[in-house]
């Protein structure tokens, strides 16, 4: 019988071959969320979105890029740290919950931009939002470090939310 609380030994370099295997993986799974959402915002971005009416802090379309590499690349790190725990802790869930709201992270851009619907958008954004905040609980759980690195997305999803309401009933 495996006792699972207890770490397995440090394998040398086996051991942080899998551990950036595992953090590439992370990696590859956040930024290809992020891929796909690109797709459909980009091609949308032209008269449908520029003809859109905004508000005046609505921040211009330079700032989008950097906040989300920097938010994508903090979240292939904190899914990683909890990865690294399931030696100790049951991280399926916690997982689990990192995976939904990634796919509703990708999805939001398809309704807002390719579908041109920023009410179900905004329904949909909602929703993410209390996926993130959930994973972010249940990492919390795992790893203190892991949930962290989550709010300044959770921070910058709100916002996302309030401009995202804002387009809607000003359109």
């Amino acid at each position: 019988m495996h006792d699972y609380a207890m770490p397995r030994p440090n394998n040398g370099r086996r051991g942080w071959m899998n551990d950036s295997i595992a953090l590439a993986l992370s990696g590859l799974a956040c930024f290809s969320a992020a891929g796909l959402g690109s797709l459909w915002t980009f091609p949308s971005l032209g008269d449908w979105y520029a003809g859109l009416t905004k508000p005046s802090w609505n921040p211009p379309n330079s700032v989008f890029g950097p906040v989300w590499t920097t938010l994508y690349a903090l979240m292939a790190v904190s899914a990683w740290l909890v990865w690294r725990r399931r030696e100790r802790e049951s991280v399926a869930i916690p997982l689990l919950l990192f995976a939904g709201q990634l796919v509703l992270n990708a999805l939001w851009s398809g309704i807002f931009f390719a579908l041109h619907r920023p009410g179900w958008a905004f329904v949909e954004i909602l929703l993410l939002w209390l996926m993130i905040l959930a994973t972010a609980a249940a990492f919390w759980r795992v790893h203190r470090v892991a949930s962290i690195l989550l709010f300044p997305y959770l921070a910058w999803v709100s916002f996302a939310a309030v401009l995202n309401g804002t387009i809607w009933q000003l359109n």
